[in-house]
């Protein structure tokens, strides 16, 4: 007579590829993940470029005509009825400069301030590091970025060719790290914006208002030379953005304020954000879906 089967051993916890446990304190951020998980990360970018404009007629031309507008509307309003300086620049380019890069900031805070409350269904059936999702959006916006930095180096261009007081310099090769900051910044208080929006809806109609209200606290639409001696000047040289918004103008068009200093401070501001939104998104990751 056959003996019976023995029971198969126990798999061991180190034999699976990945084994899911518990976070165990604030500080248990497990950032390894998301490289593991890259490939879902850029189905994410995928996913939301193609579903932005899925269902309109001009698609991706809404990304050129957006800024152009802006432009256009600053150039105007700003420009000529308010009478703003613009360093000696033309206006278009100076105002065009400023629209590029704070958009780009402005779409990856609007957009990762919603991580919890847009994707609730999709985090409550399957595991997948959560940052990947505001990660995504950010890599995403790199793209809109893209095609709206082509369009301001058309214009500066023609305006080089024209013979305007346009002068590059070699803090161009400074774009790569401005644009780091742009993310990393937009990164940080979106998912700090996102965390407090499961316990306190209130924050998801804010957001946008307190965006257009940051911008005029950014020298978007003016330069930061107009600010020395004015009495809210310290308003605008402690908001990390400033020296990253006029740095890009000073790289691009030569004229504007460059200090080194600036920029260090943007730089250890905005990793302290990012470190806060880091650990408070994952805090909150634990618990949220009892509350949204």
């Amino acid at each position: 007579m056959p003996s019976p089967p023995s029971p198969l051993p126990a798999p061991r916890s180190d034999a699976w590829d990945l084994v899911i446990r518990p976070k165990t304190g604030w500080f248990d951020l497990q950032l390894a993940d998301l490289w593991r998980y890259r490939d879902l990360t850029m189905l994410f970018v995928w996913r939301d470029f193609v579903a932005q404009y899925k269902q309109t007629i001009l698609g991706p031309l809404w990304h050129i005509i957006q800024p152009l507008f802006t432009t256009v509307i600053f150039t105007v309003v700003f420009g000529n009825i308010a009478r703003l300086p613009t360093d000696h620049l033309p206006p278009m380019l100076f105002y065009m400069a400023g629209v590029t890069a704070w958009s780009y900031f402005a779409e990856c805070l609007n957009r990762t301030s919603a991580t919890f409350t847009q994707n609730a269904a999709i985090f409550g059936k399957v595991y997948f590091p959560r940052l990947t999702v505001p990660l995504s959006m950010v890599i995403s916006g790199l793209i809109k970025f893209g095609i709206q930095f082509g369009l301001f180096l058309a214009f500066l261009l023609f305006y080089w060719l024209k013979g305007s007081p346009i002068h590059p310099t070699i803090y161009i090769l400074l774009t790569p790290v401005l644009l780091l900051l742009m993310a990393a910044l937009g990164l940080g208080g979106g998912i700090i914006v996102s965390a407090l929006t499961t316990r306190y809806r209130d924050l998801q109609y804010l957001i946008t208002f307190g965006v257009q209200l940051l911008m005029y606290a950014t020298p978007v639409v003016y330069p930061m030379s107009m600010m020395q001696g004015g009495h809210f000047r310290w308003l605008i040289f402690v908001n990390p953005l400033s020296p990253v918004i006029e740095t890009f103008r000073y790289a691009f068009l030569g004229a504007g304020i460059f200090n080194p200093l600036y920029l260090l401070y943007s730089a250890l501001t905005t990793l302290l954000i990012l470190a806060t939104g880091l650990v408070l998104f994952h805090h909150v990751e634990r618990t949220f879906m009892d509350t949204v």
